[in-house]
């Protein structure tokens, strides 16, 4: 009789077992997560447009502390010829948008015309494209090979807070931070866009900018069953340093063309990581403008708190609406041998018995492994975007000094 009692335990113990033997045939015979991105086989020839295609905007603060708006012609190293547009008319302090509203179309014409009348300034005195907005419409997987090496299907919004950086800037990575890349495609409009009616009349300026994210908190508040609801992201993406932004803001003639056009790649440690057009998108600005503002209710977990994704049915004037990625971050989803590993921490640990949840061992576990792999950011690191016209900008990952140093 005591046989047959202790029957199922035994078989209960054997299965547990051979469970965690598969478990760890497979973690060992799992492949290491690498994106490989698809480059172009030209390098990257940058350069600022002709005024007939678009004005490329720029501002630097001047010695009086107040901000000057400038047309640039020309990029020469690290320095550029540009036109102070506050001799035309344009008023200091001014979004750059609003000041070159404030020019006369001729007296500029004739002024980008003029040999000469240019002055030179360093790229480092120029200040971020992004403007003072800080609430901006992020979009995931908007970027066909990005969705498919991060398996989900659908493009999704989700909002993303913080300051704009400049062109030279620094981001920490903090103890237990996944850190990650992203280059996308930046737009802002002159004026607070409810309709496609007010996207088709608005004034656009397009800029290169970063986005930064931290995949652990990602992981730790996404949903599993449905990662396109964004839930995670906005936590993951908006600490203050998440935002670089380049030193153009570029006015193009026909937004679409230019979009198209554009690419931005990345290169971390001189290496290229990622390389994408515009052109690339699965949906185009104004569509992920209808999106957002069909979806403007939808609500997010913001520090233990809801947000919405937008702050009522508008898109406010300055606000970025951004492009999403193309394929080459570091992040891929647990595979395989992940899953194996989680469960076999999962049984090995008795999570089992203390009635943990499977999925949530399992991303603990490919947490603490994605940390100990190295492959991510980290201290003395260089992360540095680059453009087709909209110019570059260069991110240096810095670590926290322990206490006491």
């Amino acid at each position: 009789m005591p046989i047959e009692h202790d029957a199922p335990r035994g078989r209960r113990t054997a299965g547990l077992v051979l469970a965690l033997m598969a478990a760890t045939m497979l973690t060992a015979c799992a492949a290491p997560h690498e994106n490989k991105p698809t480059l172009e086989a030209t390098p990257l020839s940058a350069a600022i447009l002709p005024p007939t295609t678009a004005l490329t905007l720029a501002q630097t603060r001047a010695a009086d502390g107040r901000a000057h708006t400038l047309a640039v012609v020309a990029q020469v190293g690290g320095a550029v010829q540009a036109l102070d547009l506050t001799v035309l008319g344009a008023p200091l302090d001014a979004d750059m948008l609003d000041a070159l509203a404030a020019v006369d179309e001729t007296r500029l014409a004739e002024a980008l015309a003029s040999p000469g009348a240019a002055k030179v300034y360093t790229l480092s005195s120029l200040l971020p494209a992004g403007g003072v907005s800080t609430r901006h419409l992020a979009s995931g997987t908007n970027f066909p090979e990005h969705a498919e090496e991060t398996s989900v299907s659908s493009v999704f919004n989700f909002p993303k807070f913080g300051p704009a950086s400049g062109p030279y800037t620094t981001v920490r990575n903090l103890p237990g931070d996944i850190l990650d890349y992203e280059v996308e495609i930046c737009l802002r409009m002159d004026r607070d866009v409810r309709s496609l009616a007010d996207f088709d009349a608005a004034r656009k300026g397009f800029f290169l900018c970063g986005d930064f994210s931290e995949r652990a908190t990602m992981l730790r508040l996404l949903d599993p069953k449905n990662v396109a609801s964004g839930r995670g992201f906005t936590d993951a993406k908006s600490r203050p340093d998440y935002y670089p932004t380049g030193p153009f803001l570029i006015v193009p003639r026909d937004w679409r063309a230019f979009v198209r056009t554009e690419r931005i790649i990345t290169r971390v440690n001189d290496k290229v990581r990622q390389d994408g057009r515009g052109g690339d998108m699965t949906l185009d600005f104004r569509q992920l403008t209808d999106k957002a503002l069909r979806e403007h209710g939808k609500r997010f977990p913001y520090h233990g708190q809801e947000v919405t994704l937008l702050d009522g049915p508008v898109i406010p004037k300055g606000s970025a609406v951004m492009s999403g990625t193309p394929e080459g971050v570091i992040f891929s989803p647990p595979g395989k041998g992940d899953i194996a590993r989680g469960v076999a921490s999962y049984i090995f640990t008795g999570g089992w018995l203390r009635g943990q949840a499977p999925m949530k061992c399992v991303l603990d576990s490919y947490i603490r492994h994605e940390l100990a792999s190295g492959r991510y950011l980290k201290g003395g690191d260089t992360v540095r975007h680059e453009s087709s016209s909209m110019g570059a900008l260069e991110v240096k990952v810095v670590e926290p000094r322990p206490r006491g140093e």
